[in-house]
């Protein structure tokens, strides 16, 4: 089936015993058992029942379960937000002295999770150039674990050639995790591709236009955990199941930061019209993006859909027409970039994307504002960089906004 017709089809895990047609919001905390027998094979996990609705509920469940329906992960997890998935994983399968690989341009909470808060907890991490495979290559050692990246880097957008860091990944045994918030399964095949764990932050373009916020983990069940220092043990026992076992049983319990029954609906809904929001706002996005190109008073454009981006090539060969809906330019200087944004009436000066609504934000001032002048230009993020996220308001519209935003 296609992917609408497959979210819209996947069978609930038990019967509605009035038939919905939505599963309902099971907001309660616990569940109740008949026995003291029953509730003991619940916790054992000799029964699918679900407990504590921090640990399993329905209706996240069913959220779960459509997005595994859609992708064909072998586990899928919903977090509460999309760093919560990040965190999860990256406290899954590393421990004090093990070392991740990532890219130097990434979105600015994540760098910060990566260079800071788990830096503290012994968790090594080396920032190279994923683009360059012979960099990759140069700085993997006996304490790498894994290699961690966006598919389209925010803001940067950045692509790096995902076959290329799957061969490399797969010839010294290490685990490749992709961030694919940008490029989500309708047009892009994580498992196809060869990756092995899958974050997404599900508040963009899952959740209905940032109706809530979310996070999601796909296991796609092709790694041999007897690799990580960290689950060899578990292996033995658990096999593919490894890092789910590990996520589910502990991590994730301990950690609490499970997704909320009521976000769960929202997001499953959204599931739902995903493709026909993201066809629009992509539609609209290389049409602001080839109307920018020729704007005067515009320094420079990227976009990868543009045939002048440098990675207009790699982007058409692993996503095709839909290079996501994000877009930045530059400016003359950060005064014009404010000016600019100050006399926008359609759009919205607000910081997300992957929204209905289209919103644009100065990165420099904004994400990355606690960062040294000196770091945001190494991580490509200059005062002159304007991000756009594109979304599903009427094209015309969106480019007679921008236009006479940038007349002086």
């Amino acid at each position: 089936m296609d992917f609408t017709t497959n979210i819209l089809n996947t069978t609930q895990s038990h019967k509605d015993p009035h038939s919905a047609t939505h599963v309902p919001i099971y907001s309660n905390a616990a569940f109740a058992f008949d026995t003291a027998e029953e509730m003991e094979n619940a916790f054992i996990g000799r029964s699918p029942s679900h407990i504590y609705s921090r640990i399993s509920n329905p209706t996240v469940e069913h959220f779960e379960q459509r997005y595994r329906a859609v992708t064909g992960a072998l586990a899928v997890t919903a977090l509460s937000t999309g760093m919560a998935a990040i965190s999860n994983v990256l406290l899954t399968i590393a421990r004090s002295g093990d070392t991740i690989i990532t890219s130097k341009h990434l979105f600015g909470n994540t760098y910060s999770l990566l260079a800071s808060t788990l830096k503290d907890f012994g968790i090594n991490t080396r920032f190279v150039d994923l683009t360059n495979i012979a960099e990759v290559d140069k700085n993997i050692d006996s304490s790498t674990i894994a290699i961690f990246f966006e598919t389209i880097t925010n803001p940067q957008l950045e692509i790096a050639n995902i076959s290329d860091l799957q061969s490399i990944a797969k010839a010294n045994k290490l685990l490749l995790i992709a961030d694919t918030t940008m490029t989500p399964p309708n047009i892009f095949n994580a498992k196809k591709a060869g990756i092995n764990i899958e974050v997404v932050s599900s508040t963009k373009i899952i959740s209905g236009g940032a109706t809530s916020l979310g996070g999601i983990i796909a296991d796609y069940g092709n790694y041999d955990w007897s690799n990580n220092p960290k689950l060899k043990e578990l292996a033995q026992k658990f096999g593919p199941f490894t890092f789910n076992a590990k996520l589910r049983k502990e991590v994730y319990r301990n950690l609490g930061a499970c997704l909320s029954p009521y976000h769960a609906y929202l997001q499953s809904l959204g599931l739902e019209t995903l493709a026909l929001r993201f066809n629009k706002s992509t539609d609209n996005t290389a049409q602001l993006a080839a109307y920018l190109e020729k704007e005067k008073t515009v320094v420079s454009i990227n976009y990868p859909g543009l045939q002048s981006s440098k990675y207009n090539k790699i982007g058409l060969e692993q996503f095709g027409n839909n290079p996501g809906s994000l877009l930045t330019f530059n400016l003359s200087t950060r005064e014009a970039c404010f000016v600019f944004l100050n006399k926008l009436k359609l759009i919205k000066r607000a910081t997300n994307i992957c929204d209905n609504r289209t919103l644009i934000l100065h990165p420099a001032s904004t994400i990355y504002c606690d960062f040294t002048p000196e770091l945001r230009l190494e991580q490509g993020v200059p005062d002159t960089l304007i991000r756009l996220s594109v979304g599903i308001e009427d094209i015309v519209e969106l480019i007679s906004d921008i236009k006479q935003a940038l007349q002086s």
